[in-house]
């Protein structure tokens, strides 16, 4: 049996650790917000003949003034995306101008440059949007988080003693805590580093972890709550110990599956979902983490701190 709530000093070390690197980035770097919070346009075109390189496109837009930072990437076989600040219709018709003139094929040379490329989406976003967008992303998240509260809190009501049934649910919010500011932290150091932009697609990757999260930290809470009713004698710590021993391997091949699907995503899937499916691998390996090594040793800690107390007040009386 691994003692993990024996043993929980040295996972609240490394917690620690990964929170403060994280909190550094966030803190000192922030975000490198995409298109979807800052405002922007974006650009989606067919090539009928040979893509250009991205390194091209870009190059060849750097000509128009107040484009910003251009981001272009591929998409499909013959398609490319490409983001830049928000944009008249006039600068847009300019856009297209070039990419049908310099990226014409030498042959065959009777070719209409009119047809060089196909329009598929054309979408422009107002800085008032993206701020909008972003405001309703962390509504969005306190919602959920409280939500999670009262459920948990709901869920074991049952469960009295020797721990309240609320407390249950705020260890599983500051685990869900603990894995959105890690997850957020390594997309600020990607951002820092790599230029790593974060889009809406973040937001929802952040929202799925938080159900995938507090599923499996309930699945460890639920057998803490069938053991104490079963085994219970007084032993919390060995209790608790227990429960998660029995749900252990559940939660690793569970994780690793979801992880098998979202690595096969992320290697073989669109440029336009690699991101996404990275949050969702950073967030499924830190939340299977925590539901284990963290939401359960702080409802032990909080029973010890509560018989400390209990005895500080039998001392003083």
């Amino acid at each position: 049996m691994i003692q993990v709530t024996q043993k929980r000093n040295i996972f609240y070390v490394f917690s620690g650790i990964l929170l403060a690197i994280s909190l550094f980035s966030i803190i000192v770097w922030g975000m490198k917000y995409g298109l979807d919070f800052t405002g922007g346009s974006y650009l989606e075109v067919n090539f009928k003949y040979d893509r250009p390189t991205t390194a091209e496109v870009t190059n060849k837009l750097s000509a128009i003034k107040d484009l910003g930072n251009i981001i272009a990437q591929p998409i499909g076989d013959k398609g490319m995306v490409l983001r830049f600040k928000d944009v008249s219709e006039e600068t847009h018709q300019q856009i297209l101008s070039i990419l049908k003139k310099d990226f014409k094929p030498a042959e065959p040379k009777d070719v209409d440059e009119n047809t060089v490329i196909e329009e598929q989406r054309f979408e422009s976003i107002g800085p008032t949007i993206g701020r909008e967008l972003k405001n309703r992303a962390i509504v969005a998240i306190i919602f959920v988080l409280i939500c999670i509260i009262l459920y948990i809190a709901y869920a074991f009501r049952k469960v009295s003693k020797p721990v309240e049934s609320w407390k249950f649910g705020v260890a599983a919010v500051v685990a869900l805590a603990h894995d959105t500011i890690i997850t957020v932290g390594v997309f600020s150091l990607l951002g820092h580093f790599m230029g790593v932009e974060i889009d809406s697609l973040f937001v929802t990757a952040l929202l799925t972890l938080l159900g995938f999260s507090v599923h499996d930290t309930i699945v460890v809470f639920d057998r803490i709550r069938e053991n104490l009713f079963k085994y219970y004698s007084g032993d919390f710590l060995e209790t608790v110990n227990k429960s998660i021993n029995d749900t252990l391997a559940r939660s690793v091949n569970t994780s690793m599956t979801v992880l098998l699907v979202l690595l096969s995503i992320y290697f073989l899937g669109g440029a336009s979902i690699k991101f996404f499916a990275l949050a969702l691998i950073v967030g499924v390996i830190i939340g299977t983490y925590s539901s284990i090594f963290v939401a359960s040793p702080l409802v032990v800690d909080w029973r010890r701190f509560d018989l400390w107390r209990a005895k500080k007040k039998e001392a003083v009386e």
